[in-house]
């Protein structure tokens, strides 16, 4: 049996074992896909012991991407550039890792919203924490011009430092300045969680054409979401994002590449 789990401190909030538990399912796979709650003073030891947890893989979560990467021997370019790893894997013995958050950011996107990167213009990009600098790579590698802003002006600084000339900074309160001209705005904040506080934008002065994303899940359709289709804007959730990230990581350890379906989506929903 060939056995993976989603890695993270806590864990029981995650849809990941039954994301690919129906894929398990579907593909008829002698596999297993469980959660792994490590706590904080154990996380290094189970890394650096990884290849013998009886694990093929698995997905990290929060507080563990930053730490994932850094105690992988192999990191593909995108763990690299950002610093985080969600995927991992052991190869010839060691562990690697990689980030497939960015490719279900934009998997997402073309699926809801096709042609959302027709005009590949400017980009603005509401927070500057660990789920931002994987959304901001991928703008970036889609053309965009990205403003990230952020409370905490340094952290924008750091993460748009590292696309010169694709990428600037500037603080949250700014957003409205920016998104006067934004071709697609996105959520990457906690706001809107869990009706958890609400993004401060304001949608009249955002272009007809734009697309407004958030990648929070939990309400399906935040606030920040609501208010852009109350303008008339089209919108996309955070579900996707999370659906198509997995992708990558079951194609690894099991063997076979699924595929994102209104029947998985549908699953998903019914257990937020």
């Amino acid at each position: 049996m060939i056995r993976a789990a989603v890695i993270g401190w806590p864990v029981s909030q995650s849809r990941s074992p039954l994301i690919h538990g129906h894929w398990l399912k579907e593909f008829a796979i002698d596999g297993d896909y469980g959660r792994a709650a490590i706590d904080p003073e154990r996380i290094d030891g189970f890394l650096a012991r990884f290849a013998d947890s009886g694990l093929a893989g698995g997905n990290v979560t929060i507080p563990y991407k930053e730490v994932a990467a850094r105690a992988a021997a192999h990191r593909e370019p995108i763990v690299e550039r950002i610093g985080a790893a969600n995927t991992l894997w052991i190869e010839d013995g060691a562990l690697c890792a990689d980030n497939t958050d960015g490719i279900g950011f934009l998997a997402n996107l073309d699926q809801q919203a096709p042609g959302w990167d027709k005009a590949s213009g400017e980009a603005l990009v509401l927070g500057a924490g660990g789920a931002a600098a994987a959304v901001v790579d991928a703008l970036v590698e889609r053309g965009f011009m990205v403003r990230v802003v952020n409370r905490t002006l340094s952290r924008a600084e750091s993460l748009a430092g590292r696309y010169p000339g694709r990428a600037s900074a500037d603080v949250l309160s700014a957003a409205n300045r920016y998104a006067a001209t934004a071709d697609f705005i996105v959520n990457t904040t906690s706001l809107g969680m869990k009706g958890d506080g609400a993004v401060d934008l304001d949608m009249t002065v955002v272009p007809g054409g734009a697309v407004v994303g958030d990648i929070v899940y939990v309400p399906l359709v935040t606030p920040f979401l609501n208010a852009a289709a109350a303008r008339g804007l089209r919108t996309v959730d955070g579900l996707g994002m999370l659906l198509h990230q997995a992708v990558p990581g079951f194609a690894r350890w099991f063997g076979r590449r699924p595929v994102v379906t209104p029947e998985l989506r549908a699953l998903i929903e019914a257990d937020l």
